[in-house]
Order: structure tokens, then sequence, then C-alpha cells
């Protein structure tokens, strides 16, 4: 091999090197791999994923306990006095409702209700919130102002009110649930929308696209719109658990889910006259709604810290100061100890 071939096998391998060292990550890269070193959120996904399986699941567990979630036990299910069955009773894992049925399937199959509502809300008030904020903010003048005071008054309408008006004239349904909660989550999402497009449509891009021609849409739909992306994934993961609580709201207040369709708003509304004759009866549902809840609260705010960039100063002010503390202990452990007052060098006491 000549020294001009070596040359260029060393010059192509360095190139190589270099572009394998300097190989850049996406936002979502980046936003992931800051969001692994975060505990607390990896544990709420995993917590979020078992709660969904479980939903999912749920008929399965029906068929395995042979306890469906309508049907009442009056035998088995409940005690001489018509009380519910303590957990572990009869076979019935967390105990009976006030009717004896298994309170366990109805938890599960009040997963699915709380879950779906949830979802489905939160797309629905998503899409319409980044519509209506990036029309809203593009746009400007007599659009913007509309617009805007429209989405004042959605925030300030009292939704229990709507509620209930519309629980009178409709009937409570989870049609009237998804409607009611939709209208009133889009607003928050288009206000944020708002502003950042506000922002946004500023930028050199936006210019350039301009210039070039590109039409208001293309320029909302495809250069704006992915970098809303990211905040609009904090909002809907904060949006999903206020859904869940708004559903069991309206369920408790008897203008959501109707029995005998389970749902953690309902069960706990049955629950609120035995909680001293049967503790299960409330804590149990209480308990998963607040796991979920909770859940989700503290992924969405994991989610936000992890798509901060100054995380990743923090994430590595935090690894120099965990390194320096381990060399500062092996430096301590490695140093010899000090010699004796008066002893030479060979270890001798002098006389």
């Amino acid at each position: 091999m000549s020294l001009v071939t070596e040359f260029e096998t060393e010059a192509h391998g360095a190139e190589a090197a270099s572009e394998q060292s300097i190989e850049g990550r996406s936002q979502w890269q980046l936003t992931w791999r800051r969001l692994r070193r975060d505990k607390v959120a990896m544990i709420c996904i995993v917590v979020i994923v078992l709660i969904a399986l479980l939903a999912i699941l749920a008929p399965v567990f029906a068929s395995l306990t042979h306890h469906p979630p309508d049907v009442t036990f009056p035998n088995t299910g409940t005690t001489s006095a018509g009380l519910p069955v303590a957990p572990g009773t009869n076979g019935f894992l967390l105990g009976t409702d006030s009717v004896g049925r298994d309170l366990l399937v109805r938890i599960l199959y009040g997963a699915r209700i709380s879950l779906f509502v949830g979802v489905v809300t939160t797309v629905i008030a998503a899409l319409a919130g980044v519509t209506v904020g990036m029309v809203s903010g593009y746009f400007g003048g007599i659009v913007d102002a509309v617009l805007a005071r429209f989405i004042d008054a959605v925030l300030a309408f009292p939704y229990v009110v709507l509620a209930l008006a519309l629980a009178a004239v409709i009937g409570p349904s989870l049609p009237v649930i998804i409607a009611v909660i939709s209208f009133f989550s889009w607003a928050a999402i288009s206000r944020i929308v708002r502003g950042q497009t506000l922002s946004l449509k500023e930028r050199e891009y936006v210019e350039a696209a301009r210039s070039i021609g590109a039409g208001p849409w293309r320029i909302m739909f495809i250069d704006i719109l992915p970098n809303l992306l990211a905040p609009v994934l904090v909002l809907c993961t904060l949006a999903i658990p206020a859904a869940i609580v708004f559903e069991a709201t309206l369920s408790f207040l008897g203008l959501g889910i109707q029995e005998p369709t389970a749902s953690w708003g309902n069960i706990l509304s049955a629950a609120e006259n035995y909680y001293q004759e049967a503790w299960w009866f409330v804590v149990f549902p209480a308990v998963a709604l607040l796991i979920t809840t909770l859940a989700f609260n503290l992924l969405g705010d994991g989610i936000r810290d992890a798509m901060d960039p100054r995380t990743e100063r923090i994430f590595a002010a935090g690894r120099k100061q965990r390194r320096g503390r381990g060399r500062s202990s092996t430096d301590t452990s490695a140093a010899p100890a000090p010699a004796a007052p008066g002893a030479t060098a060979s270890g001798q006491v002098a006389g």
C-alpha cells in the first residue's frame, strides 16, 4: 500500500469519527434522553401503562371471578344486615358495593370510562384549541380580537351551570359529558397556542416562507404547527387528569355516567353513605382516582422539564458534582496516613 493510500484511509477514518462524534439530535430525542433520567416520570409512565392494561383487561377479570360488573350478589355480596362485605370475603377481593356487586370489577370498568373520557376530550380540545389559537394569533386584527374575547368568555363561564342545564334538557349521558368537558378544555390550550403563534409568526423562517409566496394556511400548518407540538403535548398531558376529575365530579353529582354503568364518580357517590360501615367502598375507588390523576400530573411536569433546554445543564451540573464528590473521596482514601509526632523515616521513635 502506498503512502498516499494510507493517508487517504486515515483521512476517511477521521472524517467518519468526526461525523459520529458531532451527530445531531432532534428535539424529541433530547426530550426522551432527559425524560429517561427522571425517575418519577418513568415510574408514572409505568403506572399509567399498568392502569390502561387493567382497564383493557377488565372483561378478563370479570370472567375469571365470574362477577359481571352489573350483576348483584345479594346472598354472598351483602351481609345479613344488607351491608357490603369486606375485602377477601366470598371471593370478592376488594369487597362489594351497597347492592352486592364486585367492587374490583366495577373499579376496573370505571377506569375504562375515565381513561376514555380523558383521552377523547383531550384530543378534541387539542384539535379545536390549536386551530383557533393559530388562526387568532396569525391573522391578528379583528379576527384576533373576536376569538380572544370568545376564549375569555369560555374560560369565565361556570361549567357546572352548563352541565346542569344540559342534563336537565337532554339528560345525563356519556356524549353530554364529552361535549361539556371538550367545550371547557379547548380554551386554555387555545390561549397558550395564540401566544406562541404571535411570537413564531415573526421568525425569519416564516418571513422566508411568506416571501416565496406561501399562503397563510400552509405557513400555519407546515411552518408554525411543528414548533407548537412541544407545549401542546405538555398541555394535553395535564388536561387528561383534569378531564378525569371533571367526569368523576359530574358523575358524583348525578350529571354524568348513570347506573348501572360503572364510573369512579358514581361509585363514590353511592359510597358516601357507607364510609363508616364499609371503608373499602370509599377508599379503593378514591385511591384509584388519586393514583391515576397524580401519575398524569407528575408525568406532565416531567415532560415539561424535559423539554426545557436548561434541564440538560442541570443534569450536567449534577453529574459533575457527583464525579467531584467521588474523586475527592477516592483521593482521601488513597492519601497516606500522617506520621506520628517524633517518628523517623524508618518508623522508629527518636530517642
